[in-house]
């Protein structure tokens, strides 16, 4: 029995020194990013900017809204009448791509749109579900057509999800910025439903973190921006181009997460990006509020299809940037780090369940327990930069959110790894269908459009 045990043991220190070093990797990753964030404000960059220190525009721009919707009779019609009496700017349409084997989306999009003849429903020709760039590629059709018969040009195209907030100012951020830029995202707050504030709250913590500091940092590294498909304006002279080099649509069919490509495939071609980081006269965010996946089964599916999109097929599909954009490599080989960061995280857990259960042993049996596998400098500078991590993301958590909230993100960073350890099987799984020649399809999670009282409880 003492064999067998001192080779659990040593199996156990094996598992421990490899997650230990994973573990290290990730966290200086992390750290030199945080570090480039402080640089970056300690010169005074990167700060939000008010409303009302924009300039006014010479020229009105004209929007289209494209918004994608399948088996969305739950939402789309709030969302669209809430989108076209709040949205502040004199010329904008509403383009909604329908499937016709959709008819609940169909009729509660078209109780709205009969009142306001600003929403024009576009129902495609495929049944669903497609993908969203499919539908997308639809409603791109359709304001081609739309331009050509009231021969108008459109400025830009603003994509939206079926389950948005919209803020008023919204068109008029993207009316300033998007006369020097390609392309103009916005930042995405995600409510946070106080029946399910772990599960739920998992994805306010990553996206105040991301859109506070993340995506501001590759911008100062020049790196190209991948979009959040929702909440960003792209200039209609750009997907004209991307189209025509595509042979007539702007975005890909094929892909999960057509807008990450997009972001970066619009760097390829030169476009500038800005992320607009926006404070209306309240101090609020202009910024894109919705409501994510409040269960465990419905935010693995959205972790899994965004981990199959840019972590493993993104990986085949975008490449890499040119041999010298040095910045643009760590960003996307920090985007597609997620499969194996998984893999260190369940060999960390893996050992800390093995350590629990291995001491109970040694104590059973009285044999001398030996000491957790690696170095006691390793253990300690983990321990540091995992202080470190929890403590920014608290920081950024409590800038969006309050400070209530800040020490909810402790626990939800748990949930947070857990929610990517069961995604990860899910998005192996699909990927390797992909391979197979398995089609895409809109694997979708159920959606809920916020009340007055849950936008005012944020």
């Amino acid at each position: 029995m003492d064999e067998a045990i001192r080779a659990i043991d040593a199996v156990l220190r094996e598992i421990t020194l490899f997650a230990a070093a994973g573990l290290l990797i990730g966290g200086i990753d992390d750290l030199l990013v945080d570090l480039l964030f402080l640089r970056h404000r300690w010169f005074g960059q990167g700060a939000d900017t008010a409303l009302t220190n924009l300039p006014a525009p010479a020229v009105r721009s004209r929007f289209a809204v494209f918004v994608a919707a399948w088996d969305e009779a739950a939402v789309i019609g709030q969302m669209l009448a809430t989108a076209s009496t709040t949205l502040d700017h004199p010329d904008f349409r509403i383009f909604v791509g329908l499937y016709p084997n959709d008819r609940g989306s169909i009729d509660a999009a078209a109780r709205v749109a009969e009142a306001d003849p600003r929403i024009i429903l576009v129902i495609g020709e495929k049944n669903g579900p497609t993908t969203k760039a499919d539908c997308l590629n639809t409603l791109w059709r359709a304001l081609q057509r739309a331009d050509a018969r009231t021969e108008t040009a459109t400025t830009a195209v603003v994509l939206h999800d079926a389950e948005d907030v919209v803020h008023r100012d919204e068109l008029r951020v993207f009316e300033t910025f998007i006369v020097d830029h390609r392309v103009v995202q916005l930042p995405v707050v995600p409510l946070i439903k106080r029946s399910s504030r772990l599960v739920s709250g998992h994805y306010a913590d990553e996206f105040a973190e991301n859109h506070g500091k993340g995506v501001i940092v590759r911008r100062s590294l020049g790196a190209g921006m991948p979009l959040a498909g929702t909440g960003c304006a792209i200039a209609v002279p750009m997907l004209a181009t991307i189209a025509r080099m595509r042979g007539g649509d702007p975005f890909d069919a094929s892909s999960l997460t057509e807008d990450y490509e997009l972001g970066l495939r619009i760097a390829e071609l030169g476009g500038r990006a800005a992320f607009a980081r926006v404070r209306d006269a309240d101090d609020m965010l202009v910024a894109v509020r919705a409501f994510f996946p409040d269960r465990i089964d419905a935010a693995v599916r959205q972790k899994a299809r965004w981990m199959t999109g840019i972590a493993l097929a993104g990986w085949d599909r975008t490449g890499w940037a040119r041999w010298h954009r040095i910045g643009d490599h760590w960003m996307r080989m920090r985007d597609r780090r997620a499969p194996l960061a998984v893999i260190v995280l369940g060999f960390a857990y893996a050992a800390l369940l093995g350590w629990g259960i291995v001491g109970a042993i040694h104590w059973g049996w009285a044999v001398r327990w030996p000491m957790p596998g690696g170095p006691d400098w390793l253990v300690e500078v983990n321990l540091m930069l995992l202080g470190w991590r929890l403590a920014m993301r608290m920081a950024f958590t409590g800038r969006a959110y309050g400070w209530r909230e800040a020490w909810w993100s402790v626990p939800r960073f748990v949930v947070g790894n857990y929610v990517a350890l069961l995604a990860a099987r899910r998005a192996l799984t699909r990927y390797v269908a992909m391979l197979r020649g398995a089609p895409m399809v809109w694997d979708k999670t159920r959606h809920a459009f916020p009340d007055a009282h849950d936008l005012r409880t944020q």
